[in-house]
């Protein structure tokens, strides 16, 4: 039983509820008054580092969310497991726990090979992933900035492959999207705030993104949204301090061997 059962599908929440948790979420991050003793990067840095304004900013990532709401609705279109009488039997807690884990997982394994190759190619890089990197200084409503041809390849195509190697159900997927949507605003959110769990829990966070989107840390820590298991497997994982400024804030500084 979940609360939006006999008021909306799972179909329609797994295709729209991560939208809007996404924009409730960078929303409240947008909102916040500007912190300077928690940033990253002094608002200075933002202004003189992003090259791309808000509003196209904004553009984008609605743009990109239309092409996941389509994608997602024919995907759960093509995989619905209900019944001639339209109930869907849902697996049991563990089985549903252990799927999450698994898409996890996999959605990391896609992301990382198809960002590394985006930045290896210089084609795919200089006409495609480039448009993310335009936010030098990353920030909450700007964590699904893309080219629309590396949305549909790194988060629409690697969230339908996840969904469906997992065998989950819509009603699952709607946990599963939803939290990813949640990790990734958090990893571009710029702040390290204390008590963050994403800070407590997870080693690819917000101050480990903050390092691939500098000069430095540029062909490292390409590992997202959830372990860096692939980045400490294959050499490209750049430890960090986390320094904190004279002027207030911090800065996530790279530790090489």
């Amino acid at each position: 039983m979940v609360f939006w059962e006999g008021y909306v599908s799972d179909e329609a929440m797994g295709t729209f509820a991560p939208i809007v948790i996404y924009w409730l979420y960078a929303g409240f991050y947008q909102l916040l008054p500007p912190l300077d003793n928690y940033r990253l990067h002094t608002r200075k840095e933002e202004e003189e580092k992003n090259s791309v304004p808000l509003s196209m900013v904004v553009k984008g990532v609605l743009l990109q969310q239309l092409v996941q709401a389509t994608v997602a609705q024919a995907l759960f279109m093509l995989t619905s497991k209900a019944s001639s009488s339209g109930i869907t039997i849902q697996p049991s807690i563990s089985v549903q726990i252990v799927q999450i884990v698994v898409a996890m997982l996999v959605m990391d394994s896609w992301q990382y090979f198809v960002h590394r190759y985006m930045h290896q190619n210089k084609f795919l890089y200089r006409h495609v992933h480039s448009q993310h990197h335009k936010l030098v200084v990353p920030y909450a409503i700007g964590a699904l900035y893309n080219h629309p041809l590396e949305g549909l390849l790194l988060d629409t195509l690697g969230g339908a492959i996840s969904f469906l190697v997992s065998g989950m159900t819509a009603r699952t997927a709607v946990v599963f999207f939803c939290f990813a949507v949640i990790k990734t605003v958090d990893d571009h959110c710029g702040l390290w705030l204390p008590g963050n769990i994403f800070h407590l829990f997870f080693q690819n966070n917000t101050a480990y993104h903050d390092i691939h989107h500098q000069l430095q840390g540029f062909k490292y820590n390409y590992s997202q949204p959830f372990f860096p298991i692939w980045d400490k497997l294959l050499g490209t994982y750049m430890p960090y301090n986390l320094v904190k400024r004279p002027e207030g804030g911090f800065e996530a500084r790279p530790v090489k061997d």
